[in-house]
C-alpha cells in the first residue's frame, strides 16, 4: 500500500532516529492517511486522503 495522499500527493518523509548515545539510523515519517468516502466527478468513491486535506475541506464527503 503506497502512503500517498490522493489529493495533494503528500508522501513519506525520511529522517534519523537518534539514540541517547547519538547513534543515527534512518526512519520514516508517514502522513496521516484516512480512507474517506468522497464524491469525485459526481460519483462516490473511496480515497486515501491526509488529514490536512480533510481539515482544509479539499474533498466533499459522501453521505
Amino acid at each position: 500500500m503506497s502512503m500517498r495522499c490522493d489529493i495533494c500527493n503528500k508522501g513519506p518523509q525520511f529522517g534519523n532516529r537518534v539514540s541517547h548515545a547519538n547513534n543515527r539510523t534512518k526512519r520514516r515519517f508517514n502522513p496521516n492517511l484516512q480512507r474517506v468516502h468522497a464524491i469525485v466527478n459526481n460519483a462516490p468513491c473511496h480515497l486515501k486522503v491526509c488529514t490536512r486535506c480533510i481539515k482544509a475541506g479539499k474533498i466533499t464527503k459522501a453521505a
